[in-house]
């Protein structure tokens, strides 16, 4: 995208600070006739946020490489009127790195292009033709929040011009016409000479380029808070700045006092004055769901007002209240005399929140407290109806949950990284494109996790992330168990796979293939013969190999469920795709070494006479391992699904992961999956339901947010994710319950088999390539009646148990297997077949081959 003859600007300055505002303001006259059409592009380094006559348009742009910002769409026209218009945009630098944001240079870059009635066109450009502020009520240089948060907002509506982005707004001598930077308009504002000044970081210009925005702009819309839940005093003891600041201890004490927030119409409350000077107010809002959005709010206060707003995932008010506890989720406000309307610039992951007044000298009230949620615009509205309440409530958190981290970016949780991951985190690709019938978000996902590639062959794998730079140092230096995770670099081959399975679209796979040659070559030269011609898991320069959080006693547990993954990637998703794309060199090298490192594993690993793969079978007889054999989910499941096991002994493994003795490790549940694929394919889904009730459907997150957490046991007020990405129940329904898989790119051939376990009801839609798939099923005696509605197109077929009656139907057997226990039948293309499906072998059969 080359947005010339627009120029990137800024305000005139020799260096920027972290966490600085800068305000832009653009005076567009137009006449009585309007133009047609006012369209055009706008980004900026770190965010903006865009305003026209005062009214928020849009918020931007999405979290991109530093080399590959994604200039945002722009359409004003509901916005505009004849006469004087106000283009407004605060721009924010953020400078530190964070979680959304790598490294850059600020600056402003837009274009708008107008059409009259008659043809006439004209542009309104970023030139110096700009006034630029800096924004002082925003303090230049502001410190980070954490870690993975660049932004701890303070804002002093003291030191903002009032009403700045409206049309009667004049100007004073501290706006100046903006500067105009030396980086092209078809490059990021990073590859001009305006200097860096934190890390003097440039990219080069030749590997660098402005790209158009992959993904629709995301809906925004208000959500009131639930409730006023709980209020009272808190006695500072220090300067509140010690506690926010330092986490000072002892700094304050808390007195519930309902009645010091009195409630007066529907949407607002009055605070009294407290006695002390001392002393503040608190109140805590709640919402009905966890959501992601910008809280808002409005008070009536004396100048000098103080707000920190608290945002919280959890919380517990019969427990402390007192929140704060995750990850320093607070902003501050600083009120002008009189009504005040705050919103804070950046989003929060909330379900909570809390006000915390002070220095105030007069009572004030607040009003309209919500939130501007924002939600992915999805191409389709997810259809599950469940005739269970604890599995639709399931259901419903998983997609909530979707809403919340699936956004610009996959992420695994927005209210700690905000990062995208694979691996266990791109798993949620997987509802996306079936439940949603979006292709486009994944297809960024692809395009810009595989930017982060290093040139040793291994992905950054929270890219485009700051994390993963640090943690390259940190590595170097020793100071730091946590690098580029390696295994996410060989999921990630796997997300590529499914995408092109589901799709069948090679245009959307063709960015992140041109990687894989590369990342296999790293592969194969990790190997050692120390390693037994492994892939180690321990003493690795750089990456890190995790593999899951909760499941083994001791890194070197790992090598046999990351060495058979390794194994299952190269042979079934690397090989195929470099069938697809004629790479017969690649397809040789993936398959030879898919083929050794099995192998290896199973040489090391399989335990003969258990019949499965034991993680630390090397090492039984050394002192460390006194707790005996020790077996994975993981392992048993891969080696399940992906045939390792030697002469097909899968018996003792899918034991295992139906009945999960103490013996075996069980991953936390964003890797929870492989075990219900495998239960899937051993025809238990009636242990996956089990799981769902019990495990699933009770989980606090799921019962109190409609979300599901990130690890089995979650503690509110404090840092536990309460909104993380574990979509297992989604993709699981999808491929193991209703039972439909592609055995071809783009659904060219399809299977369904559908094992429902009993399910009282089911209703639901799946939307392939070929159009959706529909299936509704109601437990009549001892089966489901069930009705099949197929897609317009490709090649399915309907595998049953024997003994299936079909009451209306276009079907012919196909490929008989009686030895099974199972029939399989040729679907009819864009029709209907309705059949009673005996419970039988759907709980406990095998139905592999």
């Amino acid at each position: 995208m080359d947005l010339t003859p627009a120029r990137w600007i800024w305000f005139p300055s020799e260096r920027t600070l972290p966490n600085t505002f800068v305000l832009f303001r653009r005076i567009l006259t137009l006449p009585e006739q309007l133009p047609v059409r006012a369209q055009g592009w706008i980004v900026a380094d770190s965010r903006y946020r865009l305003t026209v006559n005062g009214q928020r348009v849009q918020w931007g742009p999405v979290p991109a490489d530093p080399r590959y910002p994604e200039a945002d769409p722009l359409d004003i026209m509901p916005y505009l009127r004849s006469g004087g218009n106000v283009i407004g945009v605060e721009v924010l630098y953020y400078g530190h790195g964070e979680g959304t944001w790598v490294s850059g240079k600020p600056g402003l870059l837009l274009r708008l292009d107008l059409t009259y009635t008659d043809g006439r066109q004209e542009q309104l450009l970023s030139d110096q033709g700009w006034l630029s502020l800096l924004d002082r009520a925003h303090a230049p240089g502001q410190y980070k929040r954490w870690y993975l948060r660049a932004l701890q907002e303070e804002f002093d509506a003291r030191l903002q011009p009032e009403l700045w982005n409206l049309v009667d707004y004049q100007p004073d001598d501290r706006w100046l016409p903006a500067q105009v930077l030396d980086a092209p308009a078809d490059k990021p504002a990073a590859c001009g000479r305006y200097r860096d000044y934190l890390t003097d970081a440039m990219p080069e210009a030749q590997y660098s380029e402005l790209r158009t925005r992959q993904i629709p702009l995301l809906r925004e819309f208000e959500v009131p808070a639930l409730r006023l839940t709980d209020a009272g005093y808190v006695h500072w003891r220090r300067d509140p700045r010690d506690w926010f600041e330092m986490r000072t201890p002892d700094s304050f004490t808390i007195t519930r006092d309902p009645a010091v927030v009195r409630f007066r119409d529907s949407s607002s409350w009055e605070l009294g004055l407290p006695q002390q000077r001392q002393t503040g107010i608190y109140a805590t809002f709640e919402w009905e769901e966890q959501l992601v959005g910008w809280p808002y709010f409005t008070i009536d206060a004396p100048e000098g007002t103080i707000i920190e707003v608290m945002h919280q995932e959890a919380h517990d008010p019969a427990q402390t209240a007192w929140m704060d506890n995750h990850f320093y989720s607070w902003s501050r406000f600083i009120c002008r005399e009189g009504v005040n309307t705050f919103e804070s610039f950046d989003f929060e992951s909330l379900r909570w929140l809390q006000l915390h007044i002070h220095a105030m000298t007069r009572p004030v009230t607040i009003s309209k407290i919500g939130v501007r949620r924002r939600i992915y615009d999805w191409p389709q509205q997810p259809q599950i109806s469940c005739g269970e309440p604890a599995l639709q409530r399931l259901f419903d958190a998983s997609i909530n949950t979707l809403y919340n981290s699936a956004q610009e970016t996959c992420v695994d949780g927005m209210g700690r990284e905000r990062q995208q991951y694979s691996g266990d985190g791109g798993h949620q690709l997987l509802p996306l494109r079936t439940f949603l019938g979006d292709r486009q978000l994944p297809r960024r996902f692809l395009n810009t996790y595989c930017d982060g590639q290093t040139p040793d062959g291994y992905f950054l794998d929270s890219w485009p992330a700051y994390d993963r730079l640090v943690r390259i140092g940190q590595r170097q230096t020793q100071t730091s168990s946590w690098g580029p995770i390696l295994d996410h670099s060989v999921g990630f081959v796997f997300d590529t796979w499914h995408h092109y399975l589901d799709t069948g679209s090679l245009e959307d796979v063709r960015a992140p293939y041109a990687h894989f040659s590369l990342l296999t070559n790293y592969l194969d030269r990790l190997r050692t013969q120390e390693a037994h011609g492994l892939l180690p898991v321990e003493g690795l320069a750089i990456p890190t190999v995790w593999i899951d959080h909760e499941a083994y006693l001791q890194q070197r547990h790992k090598q046999c469920a990351f060495n058979l993954y390794a194994a299952a990637m190269l042979q079934h998703a690397l090989v195929p795709l470099a069938r697809a794309f004629d790479d017969s060199d690649l397809e040789l090298r993936a398959q030879r070494l898919g083929e050794e490192l099995l192998g290896a594993t199973v040489e090391r690993f399989w335990c003969v006479e258990e019949g499965v793969f034991i993680n630390n079978l090397p090492w039984l007889g050394e002192a460390s391992e006194l707790q005996g054999p020790r077996m994975c989910d993981r392992s048993l499941a891969t080696a399940i699904m992906y045939d390792q096991c030697p002469s097909g002994q899968t018996a003792a493994a899918l034991k295992a992961l139906v009945e999960c003795p103490d013996t075996m490790g069980f991953s936390y549940p964003a890797n929870a999956g492989w075990r219900y694929w495998a239960l899937g394919r051993g025809g238990r889904t009636d242990a996956i339901l089990k799981d769902f009730r019990t495990r699933w459907a009770d989980m606090d997150s799921v019962r109190y947010n409609n979300t599901l957490q990130e690890f089995w046991q979650a503690i509110p007020d404090s840092t536990a994710q309460w909104s993380h990405c574990p979509v297992a129940p989604l993709y699981i329904l999808s491929s193991e319950i209703v039972g439909l898989k592609p055995l071809a790119p783009g659904f060219a051939c399809y299977e369904v088999r559908p094992q429902l376990a009993g399910l009282p009801r089911l209703s639901t839609t799946i939307y392939t390539a070929r159009g959706p798939l529909r299936l509704e099923a109601t437990r009549e005696g001892t089966g489901q009646r069930i009705t099949l509605h197929t897609p317009s197109d490709g090649d399915g077929t309907l595998l049953v148990p024997i003994g299936t009656r079909f009451e209306s139907a276009a079907l012919e057997p196909a490929d008989p297997a009686e030895e099974t226990g199972w029939q399989r039948y040729r679907l009819v293309a864009g029709q209907s077949c309705i059949f009673w499906q005996p419970d039988g072998l759907d709980a406990g059969g095998d139905a592999s081959n």
